[in-house]
């Protein structure tokens, strides 16, 4: 039996305070109230499948990236460097990101799919994109993606 992706973030968050590591801590710690947070919004509480951990994971990096990016043209370097340690540990639970020639494959692949349904021309992106993002399940960026199927198109 594997271990869901929350339940790895805890067994990693234990591990972590046993090592005293106290950034990878902090990072898990956040993380797992975002999970929870998320799990008891709105009207019922549910547990998340792996595909929504890894989305608030996914959100958490795009912070902290734009965190960073915000840091360093204010100068403060050392703020900037503490958001990018801070997502190296959560880009530990993302998947390899997709190759590019494999990325193009699968839009290829969905574009003529879409034309075989009679969409084409830019009306037809959204449904593409949507297409090609179920398909990499979290491989490729979002605007990895759009710029790869507005190309094609």
């Amino acid at each position: 039996m594997s271990i869901n992706l929350k339940d790895q973030l805890r067994t990693d968050l234990t591990e972590a305070m046993r090592a005293r590591d106290t950034l990878t801590t902090s990072v898990l710690r956040m993380t797992l109230t975002a999970v929870t947070n998320a799990e008891v919004a709105g009207t019922e509480s549910t547990t998340l499948d792996d595909a929504a951990v890894l989305a608030i994971i996914t959100g958490e990096v795009k912070r902290r990236i734009e965190s960073a990016g915000i840091y360093t043209s204010a100068g403060r370097q050392e703020l900037a460097d503490t958001e990018n340690a801070e997502r190296s540990v959560l880009e530990r639970y993302l998947p390899a990101a997709m190759a590019d020639d494999e990325l193009q494959t699968i839009v290829a692949e969905e574009v003529a799919a879409a034309a075989e349904r009679g969409a084409t021309g830019p009306k037809a992106m959204g449904g593409i994109i949507a297409a090609v993002r179920a398909r990499t399940g979290g491989a490729a960026e979002s605007s990895r993606i759009a710029a790869a199927v507005k190309a094609a198109l």
